[in-house]
């Protein structure tokens, strides 16, 4: 992290931070002084406005779209376009993140290996996306604002409202929630984007709910 400008590190339930720990850290001990230690991953997510889930598991159809991957060389041409804090999710050494963790997620990413062995291990996955973030942000500037937290729990919301108003099967619509905000995770709307999507959205849903009254 140190290496990389990185100095906001988040741990949920991390084992004791010790001697070794900080021997490790080498002059980098100031991150764990100042880490944040949460008991859970929904508290630690709280105060973050776009949530990037890393896996080496995806999906082998795009009809499936919890584990449907970004690859880091395309996150990190975008990233630097949110309007508000990012938060890189890691998993577990021995198991990464649950489907639940991942699904609260705006994006999944991936980072491309072999198919022969396509997990690395945590701290170099850590270190290829930090390094490859940190390269990006040399090679460009900050135009671009794109919509926060609030904006898109509206959007997820006047979404679901749609599929409720036009009788959308009850089976399928978890899995197209989660579709349709990988498709803004991905996309990473600006604000002037996100208002005429909003006014195609509640024109829509307005004129169905008038057919359905009368």
């Amino acid at each position: 992290m140190a290496n990389f400008n990185f100095d906001n590190l988040y741990l949920v339930n991390p084992c004791e931070l010790n001697d070794e720990c900080y021997s490790r850290a080498m002059h980098a001990y100031n991150i764990i002084d100042d880490s944040k230690i949460f008991n859970s991953f929904k508290e630690s997510v709280e105060n973050l406005d776009y949530l990037i889930a890393t896996s080496s598991i995806d999906s082998k159809s795009d009809k499936k779209h919890l584990r449907n991957p970004i690859l880091l060389e395309n996150l990190s041409k975008k990233i630097y376009e949110i309007d508000g804090k990012v938060g890189l999710i890691f998993g577990r050494e021995d198991y990464g993140l649950f489907n639940e963790e991942i699904a609260s997620c705006d994006i999944m990413l991936k980072i491309p290996t072999s198919e022969k062995y396509p997990s690395m291990n945590l701290s170099h996955s850590v270190a290829v996306v930090l390094y490859t973030l940190y390269i990006s942000k040399k090679k460009q500037s900050m135009t671009k604002r794109t919509i926060g937290k609030i904006e898109k729990e509206k959007l997820f919301t006047f979404f679901s409202d749609l599929l409720d108003q036009i009788n959308y099967p009850e089976h399928k619509k978890e899995n197209t929630k989660i579709m349709f905000k990988r498709i803004m995770g991905r996309a990473m709307p600006s604000k002037w984007e996100y208002h005429t999507l909003m006014g195609v959205l509640s024109g829509s849903l307005d004129k169905i709910k008038g057919k359905n009254i009368n």
